[in-house]
């Protein structure tokens, strides 16, 4: 392993996270029946989130990290509104134990970029017509347990 210029680790240097780019990669907002699904409601929407990591080593030491949030708000069974984001950046990396590793990238590295990606779906939301949708924090540590647990329990019984 190098540290990035062809040299290996400095025994003892300290792990470096850097943050070398954030960009939106796809952005989609629907209001399909607007404008009626503008009018005031009798009830509020029921609104369902997802929310999935992914990541793509770019060289050894820097990974492209992509947040992806789908949404959807329903009344009465219609679609209020959707969207789908995909936001990344771009994190080098250097001087973490392998297996400190991956964690480090699903956990920490999609940590950073939330706020950033919650506020775009927030802007999206009130460009749209509705009130700002403002996310709840994400337990990024839950969703990379549930998605490990799910990749183990795919291993044990192949589909």
């Amino acid at each position: 392993m190098t540290n990035g210029n062809g040299t290996p680790p400095t025994a003892g240097a300290p792990p470096q996270l850097n943050v070398l780019a954030q960009y939106t990669k796809d952005l989609s907002f629907e209001n399909p029946n607007a404008p009626g699904s503008l009018q005031p409601q009798a009830n509020p929407p029921q609104i369902n989130i997802q929310i999935n990591v992914g990541a793509n080593p770019l060289s050894e030491t820097e990974y492209e990290v992509s947040l992806t949030i789908e949404g959807k708000a329903e009344n009465a069974g219609k679609v209020m509104f959707s969207f789908e984001l995909i936001y990344a950046g771009v994190f080098r990396i250097m001087n973490v134990p392998k297996e400190n590793l991956h964690p480090l990238i699903m956990i920490e590295c999609p940590r950073l970029l939330f706020p950033f990606a919650r506020e775009i779906i927030a802007t999206s939301v009130r460009d749209g017509g509705f009130p700002p949708l403002m996310l709840d924090p994400v337990d990024f540590v839950g969703l990379y347990r549930q998605n490990m647990e799910r990749q183990a329990d795919a291993q044990v019984r192949p589909s």
